[in-house]
């Protein structure tokens, strides 16, 4: 009789012991199968390469657009309050406070136009680029010329070869991404109207 007990408790220990044996191999291979799918996938150097870049794309044109914009800043500090109220302007001038915030707010659509295009796998979308470079060197040049050297005739030549780039710039985003090219239209009215300005406080002050 207690032969046969102890041959049983052997039998359950043996039983329960495989039993915990299978459970831990199971979870094992749980654990395992979880660690595959956590796992970086074979491309993540790519994938991660790919990211980076794309962020410094997106910092390159905000970095452009906040340089532009220093620079316009710097250049107008002092002419803003010593040279330009003393200008013969038509009665249609905005006021000065009014320059900042529009600029600050068409600068931003600019580099959310560059990025969209950039973005895009659209392989025209080179020429798009080449001419939002073109177009950005000339707003950022008209600043200094017209304030900072105070030539309002030099700053109507940059201003009237502006406008062209401008609207080439806003055709061939178009093209890439139809919502790029739409960001361009307030500053392309703008600028038109910019460019009236100069050359009527040009006509005035010669």
């Amino acid at each position: 009789m207690t032969t046969s007990v102890l041959r049983l408790a052997a039998t359950a220990k043996k039983a329960a012991f495989t039993a915990s044996e299978r459970t831990n191999e199971r979870r094992i291979a749980i654990a395992r199968r979880s660690y595959r799918r956590s796992a970086l996938p074979d491309d993540a150097p790519r994938l991660l390469a790919d990211a980076y870049r794309q962020g410094v794309r997106r910092l390159r044109y905000t970095a452009a657009v906040a340089l532009a914009a220093a620079g316009g800043g710097a250049a107008t500090r002092r002419s803003v309050t010593e040279w330009y109220p003393g200008l013969r302007k038509p009665g249609w001038t905005p006021p000065s406070r009014a320059f900042g915030p529009v600029w600050t707010v068409l600068y931003a659509q600019m580099a959310y136009s560059a990025h969209r295009v950039a973005t895009s796998p659209d392989p025209r979308r080179r020429r798009a680029l080449a001419l939002w470079w073109l177009q950005l060197g000339l707003n950022a040049a008209w600043t200094p010329i017209f304030f900072g050297a105070r030539r309002t005739g030099a700053g109507a030549v940059v201003i009237c070869t502006l406008l062209p780039a401008v609207t080439a710039t806003a055709a061939a985003s178009e093209r890439v991404d139809r919502r790029a090219g739409l960001l361009f239209a307030p500053y392309l009215v703008w600028s038109t109207y910019a460019a009236a300005l100069n050359l009527e406080i040009w006509r005035l002050n010669r």
